[in-house]
């Protein structure tokens, strides 16, 4: 059943001052933890940690967490699934299941009262991170009965951060203490920021391309940061699709990475974008249609309950 805006709205409720100063404090030492480089230096083998990891992690929140668990815009098995939630975890970015059901809460309610993450609504500098500290730790059950039917996805989502102590852990058995402050510390602080630009970045800065309810922006310095998320206004305008540039020209590195998984039979199923968005992308474009036209139904909701 659908779930209504009215229906939707939580009112935002602020954490006491010890548990916000508890989450800071995670929050600022996380970052502070880098700086333990310049006591252990800093090896090759920390940097290519760095790297990968910073890669491979991004590229599990933006097929995982996102273009699966929030919008289903393909299919696999359940072994992958779970592969795909514990790399998307290993991010220290909560709960699979919180994670897909605040992201179908988002877009219900995008750049209006109720959307934590909008810059519209709140600070530029809330919509980044100033969201963290709110009460928001709650998982939204009832948007997200579709993958909380699998009790292991259950149990990841209550033990969110087994995945990323594990990597730690497994960084510096690696490389050490350079492992640990560079491989694990530095490539996270890195995919956090590199993430939540598109909270906050792409509300604000970027080309409107399609007429929607909200400030989504296609940027292509996100979109090329991100593996794709940054062509927001694209994603916006048809969440059911899995490619988010929807113009060979608008690189998007995670579906090309989803559609090379497809071909070995991994997944399968991926959603693509109809000819008549597309058409009308390319008028927009060419200056041939006006935003009244389109103005009013969306071509694409997304149940929030499943």
């Amino acid at each position: 059943m659908e779930m209504n805006v009215a229906e939707a709205k939580l009112p935002k409720r602020s954490l006491s001052r010890s548990e916000q100063w508890r989450r800071a404090t995670i929050f600022v030492l996380s970052h502070l933890a880098v700086l333990g480089a310049f006591w252990s230096g800093v090896t090759w083998q920390a940097v290519v940690l760095c790297v990968v990891l910073l890669f491979v992690r991004l590229w599990g929140i933006t097929a995982g967490y996102h273009r699966y668990f929030a919008h289903r815009t393909y299919k696999t098995g359940r072994v992958f699934q779970f592969f795909l939630a514990v790399l998307a975890q290993s991010s220290s970015q909560k709960g699979v299941l919180w994670w897909a059901a605040h992201h179908r809460v988002h877009h219900k309610l995008s750049d209006q009262d109720g959307d934590v993450h909008s810059p519209v609504q709140n600070s530029f500098f809330y919509a980044h991170v100033g969201w963290i500290f709110d009460d928001n730790e709650e998982t939204r059950w009832d948007k997200i009965r579709d993958f909380a039917k699998y009790p292991e996805l259950r149990w990841l989502n209550k033990y969110w951060a087994v995945p990323p102590t594990v990597l730690a852990l497994a960084c510096f058995l690696i490389a050490s203490w350079p492992g640990l402050f560079i491989g694990f510390f530095l490539s996270t602080v890195l995919l956090w920021h590199n993430t939540f630009l598109i909270n906050s970045v792409t509300h604000v800065w970027g080309k409107k391309r399609f007429d929607t309810n909200d400030e989504s922006r296609n940027n292509m310095v996100t979109a090329l940061l991100t593996l794709g998320e940054g062509w927001h206004n694209n994603h916006h305008h048809y969440q059911s699709s899995c490619r988010n540039g929807f113009y060979w020209w608008e690189i998007d590195v995670t579906y090309y990475v989803l559609k090379m998984l497809s071909w070995v039979g991994l997944v399968w199923d991926i959603r693509d974008v109809p000819e008549r968005v597309l058409e009308e992308g390319r008028r927009r474009d060419a200056g041939e249609m006006d935003q009244e036209e389109t103005r009013g139904e969306r071509p694409d909701k997304l149940p929030l309950a499943a």
